[in-house]
């Protein structure tokens, strides 16, 4: 028969530690995203470039991405790149790039989807117009892409939370990492992760909620 004494007290009382966790688990989130968002872009632009070797370039950093583990690479980006460049790279610097790396291969789709559902006619109406390629893409596909995209990048934010986790293998001080550090003195695992489970299913269930009545508003627009 299960007999286990609760002791929630040991969480109370480092409550304000594991919350500096979760502050840093957000900031690390919110960073990582804008900069996967950018690479996305630029990983989406080079998956539709005319020129062969882009082309090439895109397609190969994706599929390489997107089909190896994400724990790996963050690990590779921590170990290897150091040997590789011969500087050292902090663990906060090594999550952040190894994240953003990692959501911009699965960004890219999303915004090659968006460019690609823009209709053939207003790209056709631009040029009538006297707009050069770039001003087309900026001015007409682009804002269009970019609103139908939205849903999918809010998504990634909450994907990013989730994945800002593995931080702890590398000794980032974020939540997980924190009770981590925590259950190793208060030898109360079961109270302690179970805590930090309950705050990531609290922020991350309401934005995925809300994200699910968003894309049903768009669709019925």
């Amino acid at each position: 028969m299960f007999k286990y004494q609760f002791r929630w007290d040991t969480v109370w009382g480092s409550f304000d530690f594991l919350m500096g966790g979760l502050q840093m688990t957000l900031v690390i989130s919110a960073i990582t995203l804008v900069l996967a968002m950018l690479g996305g872009l630029i990983i989406a632009l080079l998956d539709m470039s005319r020129f062969r070797v882009l082309r090439w370039i895109g397609i190969s950093i994706g599929e390489v991405v997107r089909n190896t583990p994400i724990l790996v690479q963050l690990l590779w980006v921590y170990y290897v790149l150091p040997i590789v460049f011969g500087v050292r790279i902090e663990a906060l610097v090594a999550l952040i790039i190894g994240l953003a790396l990692y959501q911009a291969s699965f960004i890219s789709e999303v915004y090659r989807s968006g460019i690609q559902s823009v209709p053939k006619g207003h790209r056709e109406a631009a040029q009538v117009l006297g707009l050069t390629p770039f001003q087309s893409f900026n001015r007409i596909v682009l804002p269009q892409a970019i609103r139908m995209t939205l849903p999918p990048l809010a998504s990634n934010f909450v994907q990013l939370i989730k994945f800002s986790s593995l931080g702890a293998v590398i000794s980032v001080s974020e939540i997980t990492r924190r009770g981590m550090e925590l259950s190793a003195t208060n030898f109360r695992p079961l109270e302690t992760f179970t805590f930090i489970a309950v705050v990531y299913f609290f922020i991350c269930w309401p934005l995925a909620m809300a994200i699910r009545f968003w894309e049903r508003r768009l669709q019925a627009r």
